[in-house]
């Protein structure tokens, strides 16, 4: 929860009282669903580091020692430029991809330079900070909106930092069937359901890819974890869980768990 907003009855100021409480836990897994501002800045200040997921993100095994990686990098899995979603980008109509670079050679006399690591922001490590916070509404005011949205623009904000981690802690799915010789599915811990037809509460199989024993095994593990009812927070808090969430033949509007409906926008990620 962020700092409370006060004004300050003497000047007619508004202050909040942003100052990391030593009650605190100092460390966190977050995703961000809303928040005004101040929410935001809260979350800046509250924690010395946090592992951020995407809301197509399911951890299956735990992630805790990723928080002792060394301080002063940005941490996440490298990207896959295969999928067609990358159609536009210089990568993918030369064939080229940072997940098996020897395949095929970067051109730099025609291209210039070899673009730098590109990371996927469906999961990270970094470190929050207040003077980051106000770094990066300044730096989204002058940079021009791009393919990837949040995803380029904290791939060119945090470029000089980025440090890649195992693709075990952002299975991208398309890495089955572009890149399988660098998986290990017994070794995964954190899988994104990013690739198209793969979200498990719309599922239905007939996308491409998704009739693949594995996407299956990977689908069918996400709705263990959702009906496992000792990890429901609703119930433990004795909350109603509103329209419970089935499987269905065919794509339907999103339900959450609080019986909301919403409209699903297309994946950056």
């Amino acid at each position: 929860m962020a700092p409370p907003v006060t004004k300050n009855t003497s000047n007619g100021m508004i202050t909040s009282g942003l100052v990391k409480a030593k009650t605190l836990p100092r460390r966190a897994y977050v995703t961000f669903l809303a928040g005004d501002g101040d929410y935001w800045k809260g979350v800046f200040v509250e924690y010395s580091k946090m592992i951020y997921l995407d809301g197509d993100i399911q951890v299956f095994d735990n992630i805790d020692h990723l928080f002792d990686l060394p301080d002063g990098h940005f941490y996440a899995v490298m990207d896959c430029f295969c999928e067609p979603n990358w159609r536009n980008s210089p990568q993918y109509k030369i064939g080229y991809c940072q997940q098996s670079p020897n395949k095929v050679e970067w051109p730099e006399q025609e291209l210039g330079p070899k673009p730098p690591l590109y990371f996927n922001a469906g999961m990270f490590v970094f470190e929050p900070s207040i003077s980051t916070y106000y770094d990066l509404l300044e730096s989204v005011k002058t940079t021009p909106p791009t393919l990837f949205a949040e995803q380029d623009f904290l791939n060119m904000f945090f470029k000089d930092i980025y440090k890649p981690i195992p693709t075990e802690y952002n299975l991208i799915l398309a890495m089955l069937w572009r890149h399988p010789e660098n998986v290990d599915l017994e070794k995964v811990k954190v899988v994104h359901y990013c690739a198209d037809g793969s979200k498990p509460w719309r599922y239905t199989g007939k996308d491409k890819n998704m009739d693949r024993d594995d996407i299956k095994m990977l689908v069918k593990k996400w709705w263990d974890i959702f009906n496992d009812e000792s990890l429901d927070y609703w119930r433990i808090c004795g909350h109603s869980i509103g329209t419970p969430l089935t499987a269905v033949e065919k794509p339907t509007p999103v339900v959450t768990k609080s019986g909301r409906r919403y409209i699903t926008a297309p994946s950056a990620a």
